[in-house]
């Protein structure tokens, strides 16, 4: 229509916003035209004043509201994180019992911190938690989600009895197994002496050289659920057609976990792992319900050694110092795990990864 009009060179340019052209624009309907009547199509470029339109307004209203439903959450993200951080970090340079006034004492904190060796101790105990309960719980968590997605045979009520750990709580699973590992009139003792069970007869919470490796495996028969329902949904997402391409060339169950499933449950193993590590570092009230840190100082770990040392003897300014080691110790590991596994680089399943 407009070219009928004006038989000139013209170019369109076609955007959501308003494009003003100072050298002299014409309008039809959202869409303009730059005459070009007296200079070539090959002329340079005239200038462009950029208006935003009423759908450029409507973005920014909807901004606006996206920030009003951020500010709860901004807010409580900022009175239960952040700022118990910046109150943590004031404590580790003060002294402080918790009722008095707080005193600035430097680094005296931090030089203690570095030569205590009770610390450096819970720091061994926490990092073998963390190794082992990763070697134990991974492996476990992974067979038990791909038999979770399968089709196979009374899946729905094994899944069922072997979810049940999730819904108790730490505290309420290390009470229960401090009855059940007694020493005497527990339950493992009875059944070790009433069905002849020798390899159960042995003080698993009062001995120091089985307590360590008890607690391990309590921590992983709470946490492997969470984990092999984090499996069990990825598992759920990979396409069934490669596996029966998979079972059309005779491929056999082992290949196909190698080199299908595995691959394919990449990004949930980091995951896993990630929350395996972090959620191992800061265990604590399943040990204080368990075994109190005892046999001696058996199984304090660094979050026990952190309570006892603030809420026991009343050094918060201390007891701060340790609770950052261990914050910066976690922010550490996530870190390296996921720079060693390139997870930063992944990209999701659902575009084609």
């Amino acid at each position: 229509m407009l070219e009928a009009a004006f038989p000139v060179a013209l170019s369109t340019f076609s955007t959501g916003r308003v494009w003003v052209c100072r050298n002299g624009c014409i309008k039809e309907t959202g869409r303009f035209y730059q005459m070009l009547a007296d200079r070539p199509a090959a002329a340079s470029k005239p200038s462009y004043l950029l208006l935003p339109d009423a759908k450029a307004k409507k973005t920014h209203g909807q901004a606006r509201w996206a920030l009003w439903f951020l500010l709860p959450a901004a807010v409580l993200f900022g009175g239960f994180v952040l700022l118990p951080i910046i109150i943590a970090v004031v404590l580790s340079f003060s002294s402080w019992n918790g009722s008095g006034a707080v005193h600035y004492i430097g680094l005296n904190n931090w030089d203690r911190l570095l030569h205590d060796s009770s610390v450096a101790a819970a720091l061994e105990r926490t990092g073998l938690i963390v190794l082992f309960s990763w070697l134990l719980q991974e492996p476990i968590a992974i067979a038990l989600g791909i038999f979770a997605a399968s089709r196979a045979r009374y899946r729905a009520v094994l899944t069922t009895i072997y979810f049940i750990p999730m819904f108790i709580s730490a505290a309420a699973t290390g009470v229960l197994w401090s009855q059940l590992l007694a020493p005497y009139g527990g339950g493992v003792q009875y059944a070790a002496v009433h069905f002849h069970l020798g390899f159960l007869n042995h003080e698993w919470l009062a001995s120091p050289h089985l307590v360590l490796g008890t607690v391990i495996v309590l921590v992983a028969w709470e946490f492997i659920p969470f984990h092999t329902l984090l499996y069990q949904a990825a598992a759920s997402q990979i396409p069934r057609s490669l596996y029966e391409a998979a079972m059309l060339d005779g491929v056999g169950p082992w290949t196909r976990l190698r080199y299908i499933t595995l691959p394919m449950l990449r990004n949930s193993i980091v995951t896993s792992s990630t929350l395996n590590v972090v959620g191992s570092l800061t265990v604590f009230d399943l040990i204080y319900t368990l075994t109190g840190g005892g046999p001696g100082q058996s199984t304090t770990v660094l979050a026990l050694d952190q309570y006892l040392v603030g809420f026991k003897s009343f050094e918060f300014g201390y007891a701060s110092s340790i609770a950052i080691l261990l914050g910066v110790t976690g922010v550490a590991a996530s870190l390296i795990l996921i720079r060693v596994t390139g997870f930063g680089r992944m990209r999701s399943q659902a575009e084609g990864a």
